[in-house]
């Protein structure tokens, strides 16, 4: 099943701002490879997706984290949540690991 990503105003400006920076590159490419594998399989192995208890979506949902990185130096993470449909993942952010 692949799922619909919808983005919040705040991780599709996320995405510009990657995606506008020369120096953000290949961050954005990681980004974008990463948002693919969540569309095509939330639980991609690669994606190592895991509960995010710190955060609670815009209706309480459970937040998930699904590294888009590793091994880097402020490797970037997509943060999401189930939407209310059936196939949808709402994208939250799009942000460097603190």
């Amino acid at each position: 099943m692949t799922f619909l990503l919808n983005f919040t105003h705040q991780a599709k400006q996320d995405l510009r701002e990657l995606k506008g920076s020369a120096h953000l590159a290949k961050r954005f490419k990681a980004v974008s490879k990463a948002l693919k594998l969540l569309a095509d399989n939330p639980r991609h192995p690669g994606l190592q997706t895991h509960a995010y208890t710190s955060l609670s979506g815009p209706q309480g949902e459970k937040v998930f984290e699904a590294y888009a990185e590793q091994g880097t130096p402020a490797a970037y993470r997509i943060f999401f949540c189930y939407g209310k449909s059936r196939g949808e993942i709402v994208i939250l952010t799009v942000t460097p690991h603190p």
